[in-house]
């Protein structure tokens, strides 16, 4: 029998359950738990001396895991630990960062031969400028990025490069008014760059514009690379797929070698076993890296073009 999955996702992630369906159908043990259980509904009782490492167990009040026997951990976003009503502020401030060093070192620590991805690996690699130097250094194009809160800068930059883009460094949720918002790359008028107020205020990511034909998610699952192109049908789309998925169409593709090996190279030096990456293609047909996201959805893309990102993240995780 296959040592046992755990795997560490939000409560409602239904992509996740897919691949808990898969592995269950193959007879692979799983424990899925999200982090936002503990600890009013998951326990941890691990120890470690010089005789072991740690070893111990995960529970919940239906199902429990050995860690010394876990063979790999699928980590994907899991929630934030809840903690009493009752527990003031500064309490659940303090408690929220014992369990993480707790709890999230313990997992951390486990010396279980696969991860899809470590915590540690995809939190580093969830930075924007630390993507774009392992693409540069691993050979992929990148577009000439400025990250600034000085509108001088933005103004030089454009002179420069041409055309911007703006985008999100971190998260493009937001909540605003009690609905939930998002926040879309953006191709910058010459208004905006005449009025560049609010700039000063945080850190902003600014690209030179690729003018494209399509893009490219190409996700990574360990050794497998599964290529799917996405061509824009609207205006909003062409800048940011994401704004309008109606107007989307897939296909499946294949990357050059080149890129192949590039792409390997990166997630090599970002120790990533899976990851999310969007490519853009110009009208030479270069391509070019955007981003990498260790936690990227999947599951739509599979929907879309048949291609098998379910099955291979179950193969992964039993090792084969």
């Amino acid at each position: 029998m296959n040592a046992p999955v755990l795997v560490l996702a939000a409560r409602d992630d239904w992509p996740t359950d897919r691949i808990v369906t898969e592995l269950t159908q193959r007879g692979t043990p799983v424990l899925r738990m999200d982090t936002a259980d503990f600890p009013q509904r998951l326990t941890v009782g691990a120890r470690i001396d010089q005789g072991h490492g740690w070893a111990g167990e995960l529970a919940t009040e239906h199902h429990a895991v050995e860690l010394s026997q876990v063979g790999a951990v699928y980590y994907r976003a899991p929630g934030a630990f809840q903690f009493p009503a009752e527990m003031s502020a500064p309490e659940r401030m303090f408690a929220a960062g014992q369990a993480r060093a707790g709890l999230g070192g313990v997992l951390s620590a486990l010396s279980c031969p696969r991860w899809l991805n470590h915590p540690t690996s995809a939190a580093r690699a969830e930075y924007k400028p630390v993507q774009l130097a392992a693409a540069r250094e691993a050979g992929l194009l990148i577009p000439p990025t400025l990250v600034t809160n000085r509108p001088e800068d933005v103004r030089q930059f454009a002179a420069e490069t041409g055309p911007l883009i703006c985008k999100p460094l971190a998260s493009p949720v937001v909540i605003e008014g009690g609905e939930l918002k998002t926040v879309y790359t953006r191709l910058l008028s010459d208004e905006d760059l005449t009025d560049l107020r609010g700039i000063s205020v945080t850190a902003h990511l600014f690209q030179a514009w690729i003018e494209k034909t399509h893009e490219i998610r190409l996700t990574v699952v360990g050794e497998r690379m599964f290529a799917a192109a996405i061509h824009a049908g609207s205006d909003a789309a062409h800048i940011d797929w994401r704004s309008d998925y109606g107007s989307l169409t897939y296909t499946p593709t294949e990357v050059s070698g080149d890129v192949a090996a590039g792409v390997r190279r990166l997630m090599d030096s970002l120790g990533l076993r899976y990851g999310a990456i969007d490519l853009a293609v110009d009208q030479q047909g270069r391509v070019w890296f955007l981003e990498v996201n260790p936690t990227g959805q999947f599951d739509w893309i599979q929907g879309a073009t048949g291609l098998p990102i379910v099955e291979a993240i179950a193969d992964e995780l039993e090792g084969k």
